[in-house]
């Protein structure tokens, strides 16, 4: 199998233009080319990391804080799933639950995956590690939904002396920790995946 370096081209990781090697950028969106991003796994866990650590704080403190006449009251993501199910919006709560949780713990998972299989030179599912890293692209804007839901809230709800709703100290942490865990992914070099494979194959037999 050749690769678009074994054919002495590079393709631009911005628009995926394709250019002769020597070419230094992209004529089309002007991004600078390299044929490897050769510090791509150390920015990845870096901004893994970082993520890591943002969304531990966002699960423990509260998202939201209600003020009305007789007290304040604060949840966490999961209370206010919670709560909401037990309203009998069911359905809500479960999406809630699955951006807010699901979605970020498996994105962890799946980076984590690609940039350890990446450093062990593993071989194996090429394709599907493509797909994966695609999906993990896709899905990464949709894990701002409780961010979103907070700052809509925020700005609707405010009735004087009635009501009002701010956000908690979590939507912060929970914001940085989805932003960290997107740059984590466009770090990671998907061209590196196939290098995997061209190794494998220069092994003398």
């Amino acid at each position: 199998m050749s690769t678009a370096r074994d054919m002495g081209l590079v393709t631009c990781t911005t628009c995926a233009k394709v250019w002769p090697m020597e070419q230094d950028r992209c004529g089309r969106c002007g991004h600078r080319l390299k044929s490897r991003q050769s510090n791509s796994l150390q920015w990845v866990w870096a901004f893994w990391f970082t993520g890591l650590l943002a969304y531990f704080p966002a699960n423990l403190y509260p998202m939201l804080v209600t003020e009305t006449l007789t007290g304040t009251q604060s949840g966490t993501i999961v209370g206010g799933a919670i709560e909401i199910a037990h309203h009998g919006d069911v359905g809500i709560a479960a999406i809630v639950l699955f951006a807010s949780v699901v979605i970020p713990v498996a994105k962890f998972i799946a980076i984590a995956y690609l940039a350890i299989s990446v450093q062990r030179g593993s071989a194996k599912r090429l394709h599907q590690k493509m797909h994966l890293y695609e999906v993990v692209e896709f899905v990464g804007r949709w894990s701002m939904i409780d961010v979103f839901v907070v700052a809509i809230l925020s700005a609707l709800v405010q009735l004087s002396v009635v009501a009002s709703i701010h956000p908690g100290s979590a939507a912060l942490t929970f914001a940085l920790s989805v932003i960290f865990t997107m740059l984590s992914a466009r770090s990671f070099d998907t061209r590196l995946i196939w290098d995997s494979h061209d190794a494998r194959v220069s092994e003398p037999q």
